[in-house]
């Protein structure tokens, strides 16, 4: 029996040496890899964090210290070690462990994290929570890295736990996709200084002492003032950043050493102040192609697909047979539409640019990173500051595309409202991810975006419903000259049309009729015009030829188009894959009061519920909720059709 398989708790570290918890380390980096590598997940910054974990837990007495793992795609060792060691191989799957650490599942999950740079400022309110006696006092130590210091929030928080004060650590990751490294003998001196009272005052007194040199040199140096101080501070403390926000720092330890690590992370957990612990981990630790490929193989490697490793090695690529090697080529990535359209774009255009939020090749923008490198803008996890770069440039006349997925862009919200509607400036946000996107869960479906842009004044909402409407859209967005635009679109293949020679702009605020029926009319927006359509071919074979519109449209509505729907049919159904509450099916309700028609129609609504929908493949989330065109059938069948007729559940 190895010795993982006896850590059914963190308890069970702590009896453990260094070179025992060193062999769980690896253990569970072995599980890892051949888990994740078959099942697919995140892999890279976890194969990082596996001494991390291991320490943390042998020093601390989880749940009473709370360990709050940032963004959690680097927390799978954490879970392996709190009880879900036999459960990893259903992480993000239907009904299995959630992608990210979630409150939900285990009491030693002590946040739900999705989004980075957020576990400072939930160290910092824990804490004062324990400390105002509104909880059992223990330690609290925030987990951050992978990328997620470059969080503007993170910043915020660091400076609020220095003014504060409170005793927390904040372990900072550095995987090389962040802060770079400070090594050597005198970095383990300042460690020492760092954590030490007596060595803390010393610096004072040197400050002090220096003042009263004898012949008029300590009042030359007196006179320098706060000079002299930054040029002491300087010399002794390498963390000098931490430093001048009140936070001791220690640094750089080696993150795959155990030892090391508990003995850093041990003093500061006795220090009475907030202390920061930089650690130095390789992502994708122990899996050589990641390990060895830089970052481009971190890159590659922070997600592995699943099957893509086989006794520890990259799975060899499957022989092409005859029959495969003239198979139909599969429908395009809307990412890859995307990425494609904005090279055509800034080739048209010597205005048009891109902005990501450290996104590139989730957005498709890594496509005009490599073509046209000058017109590319990676700005960290920093949405904020990408809508507010895209406002400078839109205000000095250029044609900024903020591309940010749908549930990120929703971190910039004040943005969107105070800085590019009021000024109604010519920005375009395009939202990738919108609707359910599956494994990922709660934290990444692009449900709200509709329902949070539709309210504001001066914006455009569309959404496609296949590969060649998304381009059309981009042009359309990039030559309107009055505001604002938001296009989404939803994640994974398009539906497979044919592309158009000539991309040609599409009229603001007009729908399209697509089939011409009687007694239902179905109204679907973005990928929703998809899911209709199924469901007029299910009503077809009891006999009910429906129409089928595509609104294009959130905002503005095409009002005529609605108002000829609900006059020429018995029953209007709105389809959309965002959420019903505030969403596209509400804005035509709208339509409807504002123009005293909600009397003459029958409206029926499906969308997004008002909950947070799990993690698991889309197909099986939309079961879920009955947002198939099975599902939507059926509930119309009931209400157009006597009981014999209508159609049986799917």
């Amino acid at each position: 029996m190895s010795l993982l398989e006896k850590i059914d708790g963190p308890n069970d570290l702590h009896g453990l040496n260094d070179e025992q918890l060193a062999q769980v380390a690896q253990e569970v980096r072995q599980l890892i890899i051949d888990t994740i590598g078959e099942i697919g997940g995140h892999f890279g910054a976890n194969l990082g964090t596996c001494e991390l974990a291991v320490a943390l837990h042998s020093l601390l007495d989880s749940p009473r210290d709370k360990i709050l793992w940032d963004v959690g795609h680097q927390a799978y060792p954490h879970k392996v070690l709190t009880g879900r060691r036999d459960r990893l191989d259903t992480i993000r799957k239907y009904g299995g462990l959630a992608p990210f650490c979630s409150i939900a599942e285990s009491e030693h999950d002590i946040m739900g994290a999705g989004h980075a740079s957020t576990s400072v400022s939930y160290a910092v309110g824990v804490k004062e929570a324990m400390l105002r006696g509104a909880a059992p006092d223990g330690k609290v130590l925030a987990v951050i890295g992978d990328g997620a210091l470059t969080g503007g929030v993170a910043f915020e928080a660091l400076h609020n736990a220095g003014g504060m004060g409170l005793p927390i650590v904040i372990v900072l990751n550095d995987n090389g996709m962040s802060i770079a490294p400070n090594v050597g003998a005198l970095s383990k001196y300042f460690n020492r200084v760092r954590l030490n009272p007596k060595l803390h005052k010393a610096r004072e007194d040197v400050e002090e002492g220096l003042t009263k040199l004898p012949a008029g040199i300590g009042e030359r140096i007196e006179r320098l003032g706060p000079q002299l101080k930054e040029a002491i501070k300087a010399f002794w403390a390498p963390g000098l950043l931490f430093e001048e926000l009140d936070l001791a720092y220690v640094g750089v330890i080696d993150g795959h050493d155990v030892g090391q690590l508990r003995e850093a992370i041990g003093k500061a957990l006795k220090a009475d102040r907030p202390v920061v612990v930089h650690i130095k981990t390789v992502k994708g630790k122990g899996f050589a192609p990641a390990e060895e490929g830089g970052l481009e193989g971190m890159e590659k490697w922070h997600a592995a697909k699943p099957a893509s490793i086989v006794n520890g090695q990259p799975a060899p690529k499957p022989k092409q047979n005859g029959s495969k090697r003239f198979a139909p080529t599969p429908p395009p990535q809307y990412t890859t539409v995307f990425g494609d359209a904005m090279v055509e774009e800034c080739n048209r255009d010597s205005r048009v640019c891109g902005i990501t939020a450290a996104m590139n090749s989730g957005t498709g923008l890594n496509i005009l990173q490599k073509a046209m490198p000058d017109r590319y803008y990676d700005v960290g996890i920093a949405e904020q500051h990408a809508v507010l770069l895209a406002a400078g440039m839109a205000l000095q006349g250029m044609k900024p595309v903020a591309a940010i997925y749908s549930t990120f862009l929703q971190r910039a919200f004040d943005q969107i409202v105070h800085d590019v509607c009021l000024q109604k400036l010519n920005v375009v946000f395009a939202m990738d991810r919108a609707g359910l996107v599956g494994d990922d869960g709660p934290t990444h479906h692009g449900a709200f975006d509709i329902a949070y842009q539709r309210c504001l004044p001066n914006i455009v909402l569309m959404a496609p419903r296949d590969e060649a409407l998304l381009k059309q859209m981009l042009r359309t967005a990039l030559l309107h000259d009055d505001g604002p635009v938001a296009i989404r679109y939803p994640r994974g293949e398009a539906v497979g049309v044919e592309m158009p020679a000539e991309i040609e702009p599409i009229a603001i605020g007009r729908g399209e009729l697509l089939r011409e029926g009687e007694r239902v009319a179905f109204l679907g927006y973005g990928d929703g015009v998809n899911i209709a359509l199924g469901a007029a071919d299910q009503l077809a074979e009891h006999s009910v030829n429906a129409t089928v519109a595509d609104a294009r449209f959130a905002k503005p509505l095409d009002e005529e188009l609605i108002e000829q729907l609900v006059s020429e049919h018995e029953v209007l159904v709105t389809v959309e894959d965002g959420c019903l509450k505030g969403g596209f099916g509400s804005a035509v309700g709208e339509v409807l009061l504002d123009r005293q028609l909600a009397g003459e129609a029958r409206v029926m609504r499906f969308g997004l519920p008002d909950r947070y929908v799990t993690h698991g493949k889309p197909a099986l989330l939309r079961q879920e909720i009955g947002l198939t065109p099975e599902a939507i059938a059926e509930q119309v069948a009931d209400v157009v059709l006597d009981p014999r007729g209508a159609l049986q559940s799917a």
